[in-house]
């Protein structure tokens, strides 16, 4: 998973577009989806607050709140434009700020009142993605070859698995530990293992120019 600044350093021209559109009304808008105890969805509106730094969201005591501090999984959809029927989405976890200069700095600027049950939660992002829809809009009858609609997509790299230590051996070392041809098994698992697989340093984009549908 990654921050929103990560994200934003590694697709800018994604990461504004999306913003834009979960701020085309001025405050962050947004559909915010969370996990029910039983498995299912719960989706709210709620207003995301977006810095340089980080994607947050203050939520007071709610259902939803709760499924965060319970299962933090959430995805977060932007409002439908007025001209158009482009869409912006984030997936990813929430975690609550527990920095204080964080908390202070943006419940002073969006004015959160300390008289209310609130929250501050940061959203990290694994999955972020645009559709543009073009001129024909999203209606499936509408949409033709000459404009089909384009999704942009960024997965957040996937760290490689650390390869495990094995357990260090109690056995006492002999004069023949030093002689590779007889060395002692203790002193051959001991030698380093190989590293793993390196980190990915960048996400992932898919431009998917679907095809046209239609019904007789």
């Amino acid at each position: 998973m990654a921050s929103w600044s990560e994200f934003a350093a590694a697709e800018p021209d994604l990461a504004a577009a999306i913003r834009a559109l979960l701020q085309q009304y001025g405050p962050g808008m947004g559909y915010l989806a969370t996990v029910r105890p039983d498995g299912g969805p719960r989706v709210h509106p709620v207003s995301p607050v977006i810095t340089d730094e980080g994607l947050y969201c203050f939520i007071v005591d709610s259902p939803k709140r709760h499924d965060l501090e319970r299962d933090g999984r959430y995805a977060l959809h932007s409002y439908p434009p007025e001209d158009s029927d482009d869409e912006a989405y984030v997936t990813g976890h929430a975690n609550p700020v527990t920095d204080l200069a964080i908390v202070t700095r943006l419940a002073d600027a969006l004015r959160a009142s300390p008289l209310v049950d609130w929250r501050l939660f940061e959203l990290s992002i694994d999955t972020a993605m645009l559709r543009r829809h073009g001129p024909a809009g999203a209606l499936p009858l509408a949409m033709t070859l000459r404009y089909p609609p384009i999704t942009l997509k960024w997965l957040a790299p996937t760290p490689s698995p650390t390869p495990k230590a094995r357990p260090a051996s109690t056995a006492t070392a002999t004069a023949n530990d030093a002689d590779p041809a007889t060395a002692h098994p203790a002193a051959a698992a001991a030698k380093p293992r190989p590293s793993g697989r390196p980190l990915r340093t960048a996400g992932v984009i898919f431009r998917d120019l679907s095809r046209a549908t239609t019904s007789a």
